[in-house]
């Protein structure tokens, strides 16, 4: 198997590129790093913003957590669609593209609100209508992270990220409470409209380097995102981030769901009190921010997101049985830490486990477990809080959220780490005979490969190939199977189908380096001087029914 190699402990390069601080060299990262904090501070103020004034138009637990729904369930709903464009567009115009339309929705929304004339159902349009923004820009913004540091600095690119959305967590509330009591209540949707011209303008000064050419077409959307689900499904590194995170996400977020009641609840409570503890998770997880890195070096992903999860339980009590602001403020700290601890652990997670073609949509299905867990968690812990009460639902959260961890424990994080997933770009072209019509869109492929194998070998061959499946689904295959000869039992034949040509070429483009070990393993067991010979078929161009007549008495 071909790892990547571990960064030696006595490279002071190789340190120096896993420091917290590493990414930071690099320009673009700086510039899209600074650019995005001042968006998450408008967006983190408009979060504040919309809670509050839904406790003003409509009070119920019930219709306050739908806010945060609303702001979810647009992740759940178009994430893999949006990562299936990300991965065949330019990212860069995209993420403009968008985030223009962001802003004139924003603006809009600041000045019905400032005319009064803002409604409970349209607070949760215009939230929805933000939310499906920020889903198309989810999986495009996670998948440029590693194209902007190397890969030794991808963590702590990761870890800085997420302290630039708590450092935001941590001014943004603050400052919407402040401008709430001080000017209005739409004065922080009237600075989030304003923080998308900051991200626009940092778009248009970073030149990202041009990927790899290809003559090939851009995949039809559906079929992309018919791919990036079967990779998933065979990724195993991969599935067990999503399991880690299902079993997190469904529990942590009565945290957040919560939050704004009991700051409401609390003496003294209101929109500054709000604020104030939202300030705490930030410093809390820019603390753990700062502190993974050095962490990260002595206890694995699993024992961290562990350690995580128990700590952002121990903050969920804490909030469930705090009846002051001084008693809240320290669940408040540890949720930051707890919950930075969690987020960088599984994203890292899910980075490494994806290779570049396929990068984006994988990110999409983890925000889609992420943020449809976050979703419908907000909504069924709210109902919870309504039927019982606040301190209850979270103290039941909390609970849920421990035994969740030996429940989930056999699915590992980190798989991905020390596999090789930089593309192999060794297989050769398929030969096609030039009077062939072989038009991008012809299809299906079938593909056929024959092995001969000593009988003795059978079960270490068929062991290997189980492994080539999975690589073969991974990379563009809708079927597979592996059949024995009837009358040649060492002879074998492979076989699998791609739905077009320009799939099985694209197929050749995304194997990876440990794609390559795996069929080496494969091919030991085959036998004689020639390699295993490959046959591409090509269906028909048109269809042709063929009647057959028999006449009584035929055989």
């Amino acid at each position: 198997m071909t790892v990547a190699s571990p960064t030696p402990t006595n490279d002071p390069s190789a340190s120096s590129a896993g420091s917290a601080w590493a990414p930071f060299r690099h320009r673009a990262f700086a510039l899209l790093w600074v650019a995005t904090l001042i968006s998450n501070i408008g967006t983190w103020m408009h979060d504040v913003g919309a809670g509050w004034l839904m406790t003003t138009l409509n009070p119920s637990p019930a219709i306050v957590v739908l806010v945060q729904a609303a702001t979810t369930a647009p992740i759940f709903l178009f994430a893999l669609f949006a990562g299936a464009l990300a991965d065949r567009v330019d990212r860069r115009r995209f993420l403009l593209l968008v985030n223009l339309i962001l802003a004139g929705i924003t603006s809009v929304m600041a000045v019905m609100t400032a005319a009064g004339a803002m409604t409970p159902a349209l607070l949760l349009a215009f939230t929805f209508a933000i939310g499906t923004g920020a889903a198309l820009m989810a999986p495009a913004w996670q998948a440029v992270v590693p194209s902007l540091v190397p890969r030794a600095s991808l963590q702590p690119a990761i870890a800085l990220n997420s302290m630039g959305i708590n450092i935001a967590r941590a001014i943004g509330p603050a400052l919407a409470g402040f401008l709430i009591s001080a000017v209005a209540l739409s004065a922080p949707f009237v600075v989030n409209a304003a923080s998308y011209l900051v991200i626009i303008a940092a778009l248009l000064l970073w030149k990202p380097q041009a990927g790899p050419a290809t003559t090939l077409p851009p995949e039809p959307l559906v079929g992309a995102m018919a791919t990036g689900l079967r990779h998933a499904s065979r990724n195993g590194a991969l599935k067990g981030t999503l399991v880690r995170s299902f079993g997190f996400f469904t529990f942590g977020s009565a945290y957040w769901a919560l939050l704004p009641l009991v700051a409401r609840g609390l003496e003294g409570g209101g929109a500054e009190l709000n604020g104030v503890l939202l300030y705490a998770i930030g410093v809390g997880a820019v603390a753990g921010a700062l502190a993974l890195p050095s962490i990260r070096n002595r206890i694995d992903a699993n024992r961290l997101v562990a350690a995580g999860t128990l700590i952002t339980a121990a903050a969920m009590v804490l909030l469930g049985l705090a009846t002051s602001a001084t008693m809240a403020l320290p669940a408040s700290v540890l949720g930051g830490l707890g919950w930075i601890t969690v987020l960088t652990s599984l994203n890292v997670s899910a980075q490494t486990a994806l290779p570049n073609w396929v990068r984006a949509r994988g990110l999409a299905i983890t925000l889609m477990v992420f943020f449809g867990c976050m979703s419908v968690g907000s909504a069924a812990w709210g109902q919870v809080a309504t039927a019982t009460s606040i301190p209850t639902a979270l103290l039941i959260a909390a609970a849920g959220a421990v035994l969740a961890i030996p429940l989930t424990w056999r699915a590992k994080l980190g798989q991905g780490e020390l596999l090789d997933l930089t593309p192999a770009m060794s297989w050769p072209e398929p030969v096609i005979a030039e009077s062939l019509h072989t038009t991008p869109d012809r299809g299906p492929v079938l593909v056929t490969i024959r092995y001969r194998v000593d009988e003795g070998d059978t079960e270490g061959f068929l062991a290997a190939m189980h492994e080539v499946s999975g690589e073969r689904y991974r990379d563009g295959a809708h079927d597979w199977g592996i059949y024995q000869d009837a009358a040649e039992p060492g002879a074998w034949v492979e076989w699998f189908f791609l739905p077009s040509w320009a799939e099985h070429l694209r197929q050749h483009e995304r194997a990876t380096k440990h794609d390559q070990d795996i069929h080496a393993r494969a091919r030991e067991f085959h036998r004689g001087a020639e390699q295993p010979a490959v046959s591409p078929f090509l269906a028909p161009l048109h269809s042709v029914q063929i009647v057959a007549k028999t006449k009584r008495g035929a055989p």
